[in-house]
């Protein structure tokens, strides 16, 4: 039996739309631990001759951050989230390559763009596209409906 009292938000959201939140909300994660761990380096006294660790992770913190909270938000079925974690991934596609050629670094440059071509599969889904659409009041195109 359902629960009645359920948050219209989260209701029908589809497992692609939640995947994707999940995936995305890793990435972020990520993006802000990295922001401590330099931070945390800093403070320790690490060389920062040739790159500046606060910054760097202010930069990790804030974009982090805001990934993060998309991918919670797609999560709990949040609408707003989406266009955040399409700008992510979309982003991150170079940096996938970067690592799976320049940068020398096939194992990371795997994982990643396994990570974000999945976010990318899941976001673009028919069963995503609809759900995005209900705000809309859009139906979708079916036989039935010509």
């Amino acid at each position: 039996m359902a629960d009645s009292g359920k948050d219209e938000v989260s209701a029908g959201v589809p497992a692609t739309v939640r995947g994707a939140g999940g995936l995305v909300a890793l990435e972020g994660a990520v993006a802000v631990v990295v922001a401590i761990v330099l931070v945390v380096r800093g403070l320790l006294g690490h060389d920062q001759t040739a790159v500046s660790g606060y910054g760097t992770a202010a930069w990790f913190g804030i974009l982090g951050g805001a990934v993060l909270a998309a991918g919670i938000g797609l999560f709990l079925g949040h609408r707003w989230g989406r266009a955040i974690a399409v700008i992510a991934q979309v982003l991150l596609l170079p940096v996938t390559w970067s690592l799976l050629t320049d940068s020398h670094q096939p194992v990371l440059g795997a994982l990643l763009g396994i990570v974000v071509v999945s976010a990318l599969v899941l976001l673009f889904a028919p069963a995503s596209n609809r759900w995005m659409a209900e705000v809309y009041g859009i139906e979708p195109d079916t036989p039935e409906s010509k």
